[in-house]
């Protein structure tokens, strides 16, 4: 691991969901911060942009589509990788990576999520 820890946005409305993301980036030496929504996730940038994000999709206030698009839209942090993870179908992943208006996501995981897949893809974007 490099000297200086990767910074992730754990974005989720679950508190089990964003504990269990945290716990595991934490154990392999990444700084964690979260945000229960997107505009949580907002206010958090404005301190600092992290060197990833996870993201829920479905979520009150502002949704991770929302915030997705809006991230993609923004000069300044459309370069922020950004992993999609829902609970949502395989359809959704086909749907977010066809709209026009912005870019595929970096990543996509599946809800129960797959450890080692999320490890591997966060590496891999920050790398």
């Amino acid at each position: 691991m490099a000297d200086e820890k990767k910074t992730i946005l754990v974005v989720d409305d679950e508190p089990d969901v964003r504990e269990y993301i945290t716990a595991m980036l934490e154990d392999n030496g990444y700084l964690v911060k979260t945000a229960n929504d997107g505009q949580q996730a907002l206010d958090a940038m404005a301190q600092g942009l992290p060197d990833l994000i996870t993201l829920d999709v479905s979520m009150p206030e502002k949704s991770g589509v929302r915030l997705y698009r809006d991230m993609k839209e923004s000069d300044e942090r459309k370069h922020v990788p950004i992993i999609m993870i829902t609970g949502v179908d395989s359809t959704f992943e086909k749907f977010i990576s066809s709209r026009k208006q912005v870019s595929a996501p970096d990543g996509y995981i599946q809800k129960p999520i797959d450890q080692t897949k999320l490890l591997e893809l966060v590496k891999k974007l920050t790398s």
